[in-house]
């Protein structure tokens, strides 16, 4: 009784702050949810933020307008502190050249988490048209935050970085829910369990039995864990026979890795990384079928260097393909001033001939292109890779046919990030593994390469494929279709990785419906928040 009563004397008063103390409580439960995320997963922080911001929500009734315009700008201080501290890291990128971008980096640090908090103001806005004075009120949240996350996982091509349905990730039989509604169901599900302490507030006239939706949330949680611990019992990790992979992860620093002087230092340290033995029965590359080095793997135009070509053609054996990131220059005239490329995969063979390429399709704004190019370009702004005219984005996606192998899905860098760039596909169209070629190098040593981790982590649990992650540098690994690292190479080192390939398994129901259960959670939440307006209306 005496702790409830001081949780209604600290809820009171964050729901009567007003000003710059609402903002500051907003900004600082925005914060702290970020620990929520990769590396730190600890998500138990969201059951005090998240009913911190249904309160201020509450107490938004006494601004104007129904309180409308004051729950959005709670929402943006809630979102500018979550996007801050998760994606300080991109600050890096503006040091690789600092001379160059260094003076841009306060506008990319502060910029974009600016933006991006425009998408939690929106949701609490929303929230507040549809609030309620009971405990329905936290189904309201869940439903307009997932609207907002949506909204922001593709507007202007879309960032959903650290979706606050990644906070339950760890353990990993949490995370196997999202085999079943996907990355926006689950965040449904993470803003209702974590926002239902608000409740116990709640006098027993209004609230009913308060303690209830806690009560409902713990459960659920307890009925999420179970599934998945049932899930991984039931699928262990099994291995396509007969086929040994190795990632090549160079560690190169990043002014290295795009100057062309540096192209025979560059592919000295491939090849013999690749060769290198690493165990005491290892024996380099011979004994490789698919070798896989990462993401824009070469300061020049691969397939234009026929010696570079030939280098790779005498490491792989005959029963060995190379799966490589490289800049591709667009069909031209011979001798024609290449001033636009495409950011691609090629498929290798032993005699150095290209067997596939995938272009990526997903570019990452101000990295690979600038919005409104032309323009930004004239008044003197480049993007972070210093390509004229920005990279060309490809047409279609497309699975790799790689000789002795199943077929492989190719994701490029933050494509990964993107539940729609792995699509429900029919079972004749389906891969056995997605294959993820990165460059994280740009983020240093950092929480960024941790979180890339961990939504690629995700797109192997929702469609139940084995995923094999290759990384310049940070983190590459081999995860099994039910999200289990079966190897890995940390942050920061240089190395190869060998394994086996995890077999794929059935297609979850993610994998065949999409987001339509995603879609009837949120219908149902919806339904029930009107419901219970309608009724109270009718009482009145």
């Amino acid at each position: 009784m005496i702790a409830t009563s001081k949780l209604r004397a600290i809820a009171l008063a964050i729901i009567l702050s007003w000003g710059w103390k609402r903002a500051l409580i907003a900004l600082v439960a925005g914060a702290l949810s970020a620990l929520a995320m990769a590396p730190f997963d600890a998500w138990p922080v969201l059951f005090i933020t998240f009913p911190v911001l249904v309160w201020l929500i509450d107490g938004a009734a006494a601004g104007r307008y129904r309180g409308v315009p004051a729950a959005a700008l709670t929402g943006f201080w809630f979102g500018l502190g979550y996007f801050v501290p998760g994606l300080y890291w991109i600050g890096y990128a503006f040091l690789v050249d600092a001379d160059t971008f260094a003076w841009l980096m306060p506008f990319a640090v502060l910029g974009l988490p600016a933006y991006l908090a425009l998408f939690p103001a929106i949701g609490c806005a929303l929230a507040r048209l549809i609030w309620t004075r009971d405990a329905s009120r936290i189904l309201a949240l869940a439903a307009t935050l997932t609207v907002s996350e949506w909204l922001r996982g593709h507007v202007l091509t879309g960032f959903p970085w650290n979706t606050f349905g990644y906070a339950l990730s760890a353990p990993l039989a949490l995370a196997q829910s999202a085999s079943l509604v996907g990355l926006w169901g689950m965040t449904l599900i993470a803003v209702a369990i974590f926002a239902s302490p608000a409740t116990l507030i709640d006098s027993g006239r209004r609230g009913g039995r308060p303690w209830l939706p806690p009560v409902a949330a713990l459960l659920l949680l307890i009925a999420m864990g179970t599934f998945g611990a049932v899930r991984l019992t039931r699928h262990p990790t099994a291995m396509v026979p007969n086929l040994k992979l190795r990632i090549m992860q160079p560690n190169l620093q990043q002014d290295v890795k795009f100057n062309y002087s540096a192209k025979a230092e560059v592919m000295r340290k491939y090849l013999a990384l690749s060769d290198r033995a690493s165990g005491p029965r290892a024996t380099g590359v011979h004994d490789v079928n698919i070798l896989i080095w990462p993401e824009s793997a070469f300061p020049f135009f691969l397939t234009r260097e026929p010696d570079a070509l030939a280098e790779i053609a005498n490491l792989l054996q005959p029963a060995t393909v190379l799966i490589t990131g490289s800049v591709r220059a667009p069909d031209l005239p011979r001798n024609a001033r290449v001033t636009r490329a495409y950011n691609s995969i090629y498929v290798i063979d032993h005699d150095g001939s290209i067997l596939s390429v995938y272009d990526k399709l997903h570019l990452v704004p101000f990295g690979e292109y600038l919005p409104l190019q032309g323009l930004m370009e004239r008044l003197g702004f480049e993007q972070l890779t210093k390509v004229q005219g920005g990279f060309i984005p490809g047409t279609v996606s497309h699975n790799l046919d790689i000789p002795h192998a199943p077929r492989a899905l190719p994701l490029i860098c933050y494509e990964a990030i993107f539940p729609g760039n792995v699509a429900a596909q029919n079972d004749e169209d389906r891969p056995g593994w997605i294959v993820n070629l990165t460059n994280d190098g740009w983020f240093g040593i950092s929480t960024g390469p941790h979180q890339h981790l961990q939504q690629a982590q995700w797109r192997a649990i929702e469609q139940g494929l084995p995923l094999v992650r290759a990384a310049n540098t940070g983190i590459s690994a081999v995860i099994d279709p039910l999200g289990r690292n079966i190897a890995e190479l940390g942050l920061g080192i240089e190395g190869v990785l060998d394994s086996s390939l995890p077999a794929a398994i059935a297609p979850t129901i993610y994998a065949r419906s999409g987001d339509i259960p995603a879609a009837v959670l949120f219908a149902a939440a919806l339904f029930v928040v009107l419901r219970r307006r309608a009724a109270k209306s009718v009482a009145r």
